[in-house]
């Protein structure tokens, strides 16, 4: 039983390795990977401070870099190094997933419309968990956040946690993995 477990492990490990270097397949599968995590990166930013946000884009849209620095030095002052490196792979762990799911979405759409439904519950996963803590914000919830345990940053791990598993559970999307249920 030990054994299973451990190769269960190994297949887990696999899986999440080879969906981390999916996007690294292509150029233009890693240039979509590239933007969205910037614009997750500029969107959690954004929402973590959101009054400010809408008061320097609604005077000038063109200072939308200087909006994004200064939020990104708050994120650091209010939440430390730990809560900047977790918004950090949160959008990272998005580019990877949508680039992934993208993907598996093209692969089931000439599969046909079942297959595609299928599919979209990973890609919703997907984008809830990349919003997380940055959705509280954009609802005027920044107090909420502030509330919380370590400044968000549960809420930001418990996001990466369920990325990390979407992207373990679709390993490379290129291939099929489906299992039957049965280990030998």
């Amino acid at each position: 039983m030990i054994r299973e477990y451990a190769a269960a492990g190994r297949d887990w490990t696999r899986d999440l390795r080879d969906a981390l270097a999916f996007p690294l397949t292509s150029d233009v599968r890693l240039l979509s990977a590239g933007v969205v995590t910037v614009v997750t990166y500029v969107v959690l930013v954004l929402s973590s401070f959101p009054q400010f946000s809408l008061q320097v884009l609604a005077t000038d849209p063109t200072d939308v870099g200087y909006a994004v620095t200064a939020l990104t030095r708050e994120v650091y002052l209010t939440t430390g190094a730990l809560g900047l490196t977790l918004v950090g792979a949160y959008a990272v762990l998005t580019g990877v997933a949508v680039a992934n799911a993208l993907k598996l979405v093209n692969r089931a759409r000439r599969r046909g419309a079942s297959t595609i439904l299928g599919v979209l519950p990973g890609l919703l996963a997907a984008g809830c968990a990349s919003c997380g803590a940055g959705v509280l914000g954009a609802l005027g919830f920044v107090g909420a956040m502030a509330a919380l345990p370590f400044d968000g940053n549960l809420l930001r791990v418990g996001g990466i946690g369920l990325l990390l598993l979407f992207l373990a559970r679709t390993g490379d999307p290129r291939a099929c993995s489906v299992d039957g249920g049965v280990r030998g």
